[in-house]
């Protein structure tokens, strides 16, 4: 999809610092017109919760490049999830700006419980994940995030940065069964042919 997709209606700029939006024209100078990378956004337009899953995650060049991206598909909005104790005084501020979101992982059995639990609270609507959990090569995928997607009544849309490529794909939602193991090597399946900054460290 080209640039008229990016500006979609129902942005996720609402509320956010006016930073967000001045530097939007210049991602899209450095990211699509001097990098030539190109962006498809397939997300329905008033689509206004939901969990992004992004794969493969093989190098820190991922947090630069989802940066941009945050920025010039209009997901200022959507949240990533911490521990809350990096929410201090300090380094609390920062972690804010980009997206973070703490987590207080005492007051619930584990992460997928707080995560819907703030989902049913309205306290978040959109938040990113990458099921890997490492730069390296992991064959097994935690199914946290589908249990929070069901638990929680979101969708689960795919984000994949294929560097080999130059394209960012950001999907329509995914569709879910009751299945969490096959619905995973299904979307594993999507991921496969996209290759991340280290390829040897992707998907298989």
């Amino acid at each position: 999809m080209r640039a008229q997709r990016w500006e979609r209606a129902g942005s996720g700029d609402a509320g956010r610092a006016p930073i967000f939006t001045a530097v939007r024209p210049l991602y899209k100078l450095v990211f699509l017109k001097l990098l030539g990378w190109e962006l498809r956004d397939e997300r329905p337009a008033q689509l206004d919760r939901f969990i992004i899953v992004v794969a493969p995650h093989t190098s820190n060049w991922d947090f630069v490049v989802g940066l941009a991206v945050r920025s010039i598909a209009r997901l200022t909005d959507v949240k990533f999830l911490a521990k809350d104790s990096l929410f201090g005084p300090l380094t609390g501020w920062f972690f804010r700006a980009l997206g973070g979101f703490p987590v207080n992982r005492s007051t619930h059995n584990n992460m997928v419980d707080a995560v819907v639990d703030l989902f049913k609270r309205g306290a978040i609507k959109k938040i990113a994940i990458t099921p890997e959990g490492t730069r390296k090569y992991q064959p097994n995928w935690k199914t946290g995030f589908h249990r929070i997607a069901t638990g929680a009544g979101v969708p689960i849309i795919l984000c994949t940065f294929d560097f080999k490529e130059k394209l960012v794909i950001i999907t329509a939602p995914f569709p879910l069964t009751a299945d969490p193991e096959a619905d995973i090597e299904r979307m594993k399946d999507w991921f496969r042919p996209h290759k991340g900054k280290n390829p040897d460290n992707g998907v298989r």
